[in-house]
């Protein structure tokens, strides 16, 4: 055999992989069966840990396009909040119930501004994950989650809706999407909010090539 032929035909060979999936999915799975449970402990994390890797090498997920960057300082800044919400929010909802109220329960209709299925499905289940908001339907072609809320008024009506849902959207893109992600979502690229939104419609400088959807 060639030593041509033998570059390519190891180009072609694929070894076994294991864990199947990536060790930030693996964790992320870990997290969400201890918020599941509730108790923060060492057994329940290395219970998490250990079905999360039982589950993903017995029916790994299809292969998703994922092509995001690790900021830590956005991503600390996305946990923080995300931990505070849901404080407030069993706080609020806690009082609310207490005081006999009536809830006015509502489904939002969210379109996000990303275009990605992995962006899609944190966004849902961390709105899922904040008492008073469960995500009923995700549409995926269009990028749009269905969002009923415990009540209006708790939570800032339509317009209030809205913000926390996109607000929550933009801190996961700023601690784990690509430089042209943030772009093509219409944020400055940057680890904080500060850096802002593009202007729109928004045109790249001359001589950088023009993505596909993206308006001149």
């Amino acid at each position: 055999m060639s030593k041509s032929a033998a570059a390519i035909r190891r180009s072609r060979f694929h070894p076994a992989r294991f864990p199947h999936a990536s060790m930030g999915l693996i964790l992320w799975l870990t997290l969400a069966w201890v918020l599941i449970w509730g108790d923060i402990s060492v057994g329940n994390f290395v219970a998490g840990f250990l079905l999360a890797l039982f589950i993903t090498t017995l029916a790994p997920f299809p292969a998703t396009p994922y092509d995001g960057r690790f900021r830590p300082r956005a991503l600390g800044r996305l946990l923080f909040i995300f931990f505070a919400d849901i404080l407030r929010a069993s706080w609020m909802q806690g009082k609310f119930i207490l005081r006999g109220r009536v809830p006015r329960g509502a489904i939002i209709r969210v379109k996000l501004r990303s275009h990605s299925d992995v962006y899609l499905a944190i966004v849902a289940g961390m709105t899922g994950l904040v008492p008073g908001s469960v995500v009923v339907d995700a549409h995926r072609a269009t990028g749009t989650l269905y969002v009923h809320v415990f009540d209006m008024d708790l939570a800032g009506g339509i317009d209030g809706i809205h913000a926390t849902v996109l607000e929550q959207e933009e801190r996961v893109l700023r601690a784990l999407a690509s430089h042209e992600e943030l772009i093509d979502a219409g944020y400055v690229p940057g680890d904080s909010p500060q850096a802002g939104r593009l202007p729109t419609p928004y045109a790249p400088p001359s001589g950088e090539p023009r993505r596909a959807g993206e308006i001149l």
